[in-house]
């Protein structure tokens, strides 16, 4: 069957949009790669770009079949616009809700793939807790926990940024969407405080925005209870909202974000934790249905990968191959919850998260 995609243009090349761009030359895709200043040698041709530039943008995307963006989420409806405008596949990595609103109204009139928040959490944590959902005849609740963290902690935040500190302090100061109850609600962040344990070793989980994408309008009306919660160490909730809310550092999201980074910047031993969680009916019969794991780093074209930068890579770049195959509609808003898991699992990169090696060795 021949591919619908051939030529993919990877916009932003940091950490992760590298290993985007890598997984998709690997798996077999003609990649470009796009950059404001490109600094590395790369496996596959890489030009400069002002992505604020319309007739820039336009023209970069001659000659190709798909676009993903791994830039900040402000830069990505501009971006779709574009893609839109040329016919081309769109892909990206956004938590933004008000972003991913705007594209799916853009959607309703595109005659290609509309496809945002393909990334870990929101993306992967959707395909997971629609998997579980799937095996009851009513549904309770749906719980699902996320959480990229320092494999070994140090200070009393137990964090490092190996993630955008932009999305990070968003997801901590905006609103988060749930249905409790069987009402769809907003909720502030750094709530709804909870113990979680994996492997035997204890965490925290709140609420925080984004992770769910557009889960609770899918299931609105068919669970009684939806959320999303990142997984922390303990008490790290404690002091972002002192520092976010007493210290008053709300009010400049910005300088908050270099403030954090600067005391807790990237460390190569990360850790990705997944926690989801369904109850419900089957034949009558009150169960719980549970997908929980632990990610370590993986080498990947001879070289160690964060965890968080091929789990979020490796998700994307799945959602790619399925639209490519056939796997996922030809055009329209995609999303995340209608991906089956085990179709994801089986792309030459869903993989990497059932424990196959794509081309190197699993740690």
């Amino acid at each position: 069957m021949d591919k619908r995609i051939n030529s993919v243009l990877v916009l932003g090349l940091g950490k992760v949009g590298y290993l985007v761009a890598l997984l998709l030359h690997e798996t077999g895709f003609k990649v470009t790669g796009a950059d404001v200043h490109p600094v590395e040698t790369f496996p596959f041709p890489v030009h400069p770009l002002d992505v604020t530039s319309h007739a820039d943008l336009t023209a970069a995307l001659k000659n190709h079949e798909a676009i993903i963006s791994c830039l900040p989420y402000h830069f990505n409806v501009a971006v779709a616009r574009v893609a839109a405008q040329c016919g081309v596949h769109y892909f990206d990595l956004t938590e933004d809700v008000g972003t991913t609103r705007a594209i799916s109204e853009m959607s309703k009139t595109t005659p290609t793939v509309m496809a945002p928040q393909c990334g870990l959490a929101p993306g992967f944590i959707a395909i997971v807790g629609a998997s579980l959902a799937r095996k009851f005849d009513k549904i309770r609740s749906i719980k699902l926990r996320v959480g990229a963290l320092p494999k070994h902690p140090t200070g009393l935040l137990g964090y490092a940024f190996n993630w955008s500190p932009e999305g990070v302090v968003n997801e901590y100061l905006n609103d988060c969407e749930v249905i409790e109850g069987g009402v769809r609600k907003w909720v502030s962040p750094l709530e709804w405080l909870e113990m979680i344990v994996i492997n035997g070793l204890q965490l925290e989980a709140f609420t925080t925005s984004g992770g769910l994408g557009t889960m609770c309008e899918t299931y609105h009306g068919l669970v009684e209870n939806l959320d999303y919660k990142s997984i922390r160490y303990p008490g790290h909730a404690a002091l972002m909202n002192f520092f976010l809310h007493e210290l008053l550092m709300r009010e400049d999201r910005a300088h908050a974000g270099k403030i954090l980074v600067n005391a807790k910047p990237p460390v190569s031993e990360d850790v990705v934790y997944i926690h989801a969680s369904a109850e419900g009916w089957q034949n009558g019969n009150l169960n719980r249905e549970e997908f929980v794991r632990a990610y370590s780093p993986i080498e990947i074209a001879g070289k160690m990968r964060r965890t968080i930068a091929w789990t979020t890579a490796a998700s994307i770049c799945s959602v790619v191959e399925m639209v490519s195959s056939g796997a996922l509609p030809e055009k329209g808003f995609i999303k995340q919850e209608e991906i089956p898991l085990a179709t994801f699992l089986a792309t030459h990169n869903g993989r990497l998260y059932d424990g196959r090696p794509h081309g190197g060795r699993l740690i």
